[in-house]
């Protein structure tokens, strides 16, 4: 069953990231907002982490929270908007906000 997990929390203040990125599967996609968009600062081990997972765990990334941290991205992660969020909340079979 795949899941869309949806991270807001800063990856530098819990572990609630690299929990996370233990039990992705590969039908799995993973979804930063809020402060969780910290985690692709450049030169971070959160970003490596991210940057290291399978191609097959899809990885996104809240516009507005990436724009408003004026963040780069990796090349294979994509940026949605809130109706994207949407969308992909409906595309999942489950969605596990990590709270």
């Amino acid at each position: 069953m795949a899941t869309l997990h949806v991270l807001s929390h800063s990856p530098f203040t819990d572990s609630r990231l690299g929990s996370c990125l233990r039990i992705l599967g590969s039908q799995d996609a993973l979804l930063l907002c809020g402060d969780a968009v910290y985690a692709l600062q450049a030169g971070s081990v959160q970003r490596q982490a991210l940057e290291l997972m399978p191609e097959s765990t899809a990885l996104f990334a809240l516009d507005e929270d990436v724009q408003a941290r004026g963040l780069d991205l990796p090349a294979r992660l994509t940026q949605v908007d809130y109706c994207g969020f949407v969308a992909l909340s409906c595309q999942y079979d489950k969605v596990n906000t990590w709270l």
